[in-house]
This record gives structure tokens, C-alpha cells and sequence, in this order.
């Protein structure tokens, strides 16, 4: 690893310092992750230093299903994986250093809600609890830790407990975020329509094939309206990232100081849009991703807002992802 960068990363103030460090881990990167330095050979771009932020070369995420995305030669500490579909393999994290991921949500959770021990934190994740290696388990699991709270905790299906320690902490007047899978929170508001008002209901995103997928503002619609709650918070994060972005309200997601989004334009990949409100492919730089990639095109879709936000509109379909991978042939 580049001698304190740790330190540089989470500790990043200015929009230059971001770009300066972003560049020096994208050299580091670049040289001594071998399926990165691959890649950039491929598109011709091999010892090229971007000198904006429109030429940085962003690893497709699809890599990280049948590639070993490591930087550097520390040992694998743990590997996160993905959720999948039938017949489609799941991504794998090799994570090198849990102590930066700990880190990274931790620092995140603080910026747009303050310290986890001010929190009840239950997690309502059923089919991720149910399987090893989730990343959003393991950072729900170190939240509700870190909440201290007797009634935070996993409630997986058992929604009389869940729904039992909500009343309790709405009770006892504690701030409460119920964390929770898109397809566990409509079967919630469906079949229990219970009274969440003063509650921070989040969605994670994801039917996981439980489900028709419908659209984030169609979700939303649903919760607020069942759950009689003003908005819906969102948690925007994936398996190949160490970081996350939220959302308080009206699906606006917003970055911690060491993670951005970029736009591509989604039949050009190499082209980054510089104007907000285009739509097109979400590129993510995540610095976090020191040991890995932190320069990922993702399989969504989105645009960007004045003021730094971001949207998620939707998905590439298989063909559209295609075309992100014919720079790899």
C-alpha cells in the first residue's frame, strides 16, 4: 500500500485533495494490480496518467465475477460475494484489510446521520443472512454493535419481534433506522401496514428475484404511504465497493469526500459527460478501494445533479453491459 494514504483518504477536504489522491492510487493501481494494468493495456492506455478527471480508465464491474481484483500483495483477510440470480455467478471482493471498510462505514454513517450509538439499528435482511459473505450484513452487523442498544439487532422474517421492538423504541423516544431490503420492506407495508411514523425506514435496494423489480419512486410511493413515514431513506453500495453513498429522501444520493460518481455515456464508455442531468452508465471512484480497483464502471444507470447528488434510474439490460465488456476482447 502507498505509504499513508490511509490517512490521505479519510481525511480528504477539498475537491483538489480528492483528485490528487485519486491520481496517485490510480498509478499505484496501475501498476500493481494486474488485471487493471491489463485492462488499460487493452484500451491503449498503459503508463498514461489522466490529467482530468475524463480520463481516468474505470475496470468494468463484471470483472469481479470470474477475475481476482487484488493491488498489491497483502494476504486475503476475507471475500465478500455478491447475490445472485440463477445461472449468473456472483461478484467477489478479495478484501484485504477489513479495518478500511470498518472504517469507511463507520466514517459515512457519521457524516449523514452521527454516531451509530445514538441508534436502535434493526436490520431487516433475510437473504443475506441467510448466506455467508455479505458485505451489507457485515456492516449492519458492526452498526447495530457499535448502536449498543438491547432492542438493535437482526430480525430477519420474525416481524412480531420486529415490530414489537420498533413500538419499544419509539416508546422509549430513541432515534431508530429500520434497515431494510426492498422486497422484506414492501412485504412489511403490504401485510402489516404498521404506524412507522418517527422512524428512519432505509432501503438497501434489490427484489432479489423475490419479487417484480419496480422502480425506486414506485417503492417509495408504497412505503410511505403503508408505513405512514414522509420519505424513505436509501443506502446506494455494492459488493466490489468498500464505501456507500445514502440518499435522505427522494432518491438524491450524495457521496462521503473519498467516493464520487461519473457519468459515461452508455455506447461510448470511454466518454465521461461532464454536464449534469445527462443519463448514462454510473462510473465510481472509491478510494476505499486502495487494496482492489477504485476506478469501477457499474452495471446502472444514472445522472448527476447540480449540487453533487446523484440519481439510480434503472439498470443496463444483459446487451447494454455487453458493450461495457467488448473493451476487454
Amino acid at each position: 500500500m502507498i505509504t499513508g494514504i490511509r490517512d490521505k483518504i479519510f481525511n480528504i477536504r477539498k475537491q483538489e485533495d480528492f483528485w490528487r489522491i485519486a491520481l496517485e492510487i490510480y498509478d499505484y493501481q496501475s501498476h500493481k494490480n494486474i488485471v487493471f494494468q491489463e485492462f488499460t493495456g487493452g484500451l491503449g492506455r498503459t503508463g498514461i496518467s489522466p490529467d482530468t478527471p475524463d480520463k481516468f480508465t474505470f475496470l468494468p464491474v463484471e470483472f469481479f465475477r470470474n477475475k481476482k481484483i487484488l493491488t498489491g500483495d497483502l494476504p486475503v483477510e476475507m471475500v465478500f460475494e455478491s447475490s445472485s440470480t440463477a445461472g449468473v455467478t456472483p461478484g467477489k471482493h478479495f478484501v484485504s484489510d477489513l479495518s478500511i471498510y470498518e472504517e469507511s462505514f463507520r466514517n459515512s454513517f457519521r457524516i449523514f446521520y452521527g454516531e451509530p450509538e445514538h441508534y436502535v439499528i434493526a436490520a431487516l435482511l433475510p437473504s443475506y443472512v441467510e448466506r455467508k459473505g455479505s458485505s451489507l450484513v457485515y456492516m449492519a452487523d458492526n452498526l447495530i454493535v457499535l448502536s449498543n442498544n438491547p432492542l438493535s439487532g437482526f430480525y430477519k422474517s420474525v416481524i412480531e419481534e420486529l415490530l414489537k421492538a420498533l413500538d419499544a423504541a419509539k416508546t422509549a423516544n430513541h432515534k431508530t433506522i429500520l434497515l431494510g431490503v426492498s422486497y422484506a420492506l414492501l412485504d412489511l407495508a403490504e401485510n402489516q401496514s404498521p404506524d412507522l411514523s418517527g422512524i428512519i425506514v432505509m432501503e438497501t435496494g434489490g427484489m432479489k428475484g423475490r419479487r417484480k423489480e419496480i422502480t425506486r419512486t414506485e417503492l417509495h410511493k408504497i412505503l410511505t404511504t403503508k408505513l405512514n413515514v414522509p420519505l424513505i431513506h436509501s443506502e446506494y453500495g455494492m459488493t466490489e465497493l468498500l464505501s456507500q453513498a445514502y440518499s435522505k429522501g427522494n432518491g438524491i444520493f450524495y457521496c462521503p469526500p473519498w467516493m464520487k460518481v461519473l457519468i459515461r455515456d452508455p455506447h461510448d464508455p470511454l466518454t465521461i459527460y461532464n454536464e449534469p442531468g445527462i443519463t448514462g452508465g454510473i462510473n465510481i471512484i472509491d478510494l476505499a478501494n486502495i487494496n482492489s480497483c477504485s476506478f469501477i464502471a457499474t452495471g446502472d444507470l444514472g445522472k448527476l445533479h447540480d449540487d453533487g447528488g446523484f440519481e439510480v434510474l434503472g439498470r443496463f439490460d444483459n446487451s447494454d453491459i455487453r458493450g461495457c465488456n467488448l473493451l476487454a476482447e
